[in-house]
Order: structure tokens, then sequence, then C-alpha cells
């Protein structure tokens, strides 16, 4: 069920075919360069019959949403799109409301600003696909690298993965200092508490096959940004499999629109903290 306060008013849609087109490709990359290096390439085949749940929590992007949105589709990968608007006044439910009936995506609005990890929760409960993806409607994150984050999931290694923006090799916009201390900071203590070691607790970019979602998302309870510790959390108590892979990072400025703050941070911690010792 939906929260009280969010209204979907799509029904669910049908999904549009993505692989087919790549799989001739795929095979004479595989004749040429080899499967070993193809697949280090993040270049191997889709599984017939999979689908991707892309979950896009939203609060006044208007800006960068119908980009996001296309960006999203770009990837052939057969996929649903859930936008959820978390009570936008800039504009930004206008522009969603436009993309009414559109058969690859859906848009739940909630009625009053609730965070970022109320719109996930929401935004989990309505995922249908066989992987479910985190994605901010903020541009930080390239979905083109969709193929490189659920490779671990298709080739059957990870039940969970993280996008990490501290061990990749792509571009990185390089900006405040005192945010990747804390982000370390955060992380380690994270880690402290989980016993994984991850580099990146705080990356947009958590790919989960449908069952863990499915098992913990009844159990998530942050609104804001805290939700990331306790996803770490309850994907650590659980045992699930966790695999990192290194993105690129395409970083904005608090003047460009970026939201979190110190007040977020000490929720952050004090989520850790609450997440070792419950559930």
């Amino acid at each position: 069920m939906l929260p009280n306060d969010a209204i979907s008013p799509q029904s669910q849609p049908k999904m549009i075919p993505g692989d087919a087109v790549r799989k001739p490709i795929l095979s004479q990359l595989h004749e040429w360069l080899g499967e070993g290096l193809c697949r280090q390439l993040g270049i191997y085949p889709i599984p017939e019959g999979l689908r991707l749940s892309v979950v896009v929590p939203v609060y006044n992007e208007k800006d960068t949403i119908r980009e996001i949105i296309r960006r999203i589709r770009a990837v052939a990968i057969p996929k649903e799109i859930i936008v959820v608007d978390d009570a936008s006044t800039d504009g930004t439910r206008e522009l969603l409301a436009e993309m009414a009936g559109q058969p690859d995506v859906r848009v739940v609005y909630h009625q009053q600003n609730r965070g970022k990890g109320a719109a996930l929760r929401t935004g989990f409960t309505e995922a249908t696909g066989d992987i479910v993806i985190i994605q901010d409607a903020d541009l930080e994150y390239d979905p083109a690298q969709y193929h490189q984050l659920i490779q671990p999931i298709v080739e059957g290694v990870a039940d969970v993965v993280y996008g990490s923006r501290f061990v990749a090799t792509g571009p990185h916009r390089v900006l405040y200092f005192w945010h990747f201390v804390g982000n370390r900071l955060l992380t380690t203590m994270s880690n402290v508490f989980t016993g994984l070691n991850l580099t990146d607790m705080e990356t947009c970019y958590k790919v989960f096959r449908r069952e863990v979602i499915q098992a913990i998302g009844p159990r998530l309870k942050e609104h804001r940004f805290g939700i990331d510790p306790e996803l770490t959390a309850k994907v650590a108590r659980r045992g699930y499999r966790v695999y990192e892979v290194g993105i690129s990072y395409f970083g904005r400025t608090y003047q460009e629109g970026k939201k979190i703050g110190l007040r977020d941070a000490i929720r952050v911690f004090w989520s850790i903290l609450r997440y070792w010792v419950c559930d």
C-alpha cells in the first residue's frame, strides 16, 4: 500500500522492449574483444525478460527533471521509471503532469514534503522490476553506468551494489573538501558498526535485487538522508552480498541546487548509531 498522502494517478504501465537492439552489436563486440574484456567493460547480454525499476525521488528539480528522464530512457535495458515528487513547489509537478500517460513513466505525488527517505519508501512499494536502482534527479549521477552497476547482480554474485564515487576511474568533479572529509568519516563510522568495508555509504547509486528491497522496504523508517545508513545497516544485518562499482560523479554546488547540509550529516550520524542498536 502507498502512504496516505501519496497519490498514484497512473495504472501499471506497459514496458517497452530494450535489449533487442543491443544483441547483434554485443555479439560482434564479443567476437572482436573477447568475453573477458567485454565483461570488464560492462558489455554483456541482458537476460531475457529482465526489467529494471528506476526510483527517482524528486523535490524542486524543474531544471533537470526532463533531462534525467531522457537519460534514463536512453539506457538500453527494459525498465520502468517511478518518479516520486515530494511536494515540489518550483514547477516540477507541472512538468511531471505532462508525462502522465507515458508508457514507461509512473509519477507518484506526495501532498506534503516528507524528505528523500520517505520518497524512496513510496517508490520501493511501486517497484515491480527484477532489479531496483535509486536515481537522483539532479544530474550528479549518470544513468549511462547502469550496465556496470547491475552487472554483479545479473551475474549472480551480488544481492546489493553500491556505486562508489571514491573508487571511480571516470570523471569526478572537484568540489567541497569538508564534504569529502564528512563523507569518509560517516562511511567509516557506518563500517565500524555494520562490519562492511564500503568506501561510499552515502552514494545515491544503490542497487538491489527486488527480493532484497521487498524484505527490508517495509521496515524502513527514515524520512530524510538518514535513509542511507538505515539501508546499509539493514542490508548488513541480513547478510546480503554487497559489491561496490566505481562510478563517475558530476557534483553540483549549493548555488546550483545542492540540498544536503550539516543538519543532514548530524541525522546520518544519529541513524548510524540507531540502526546499529535496533532494526
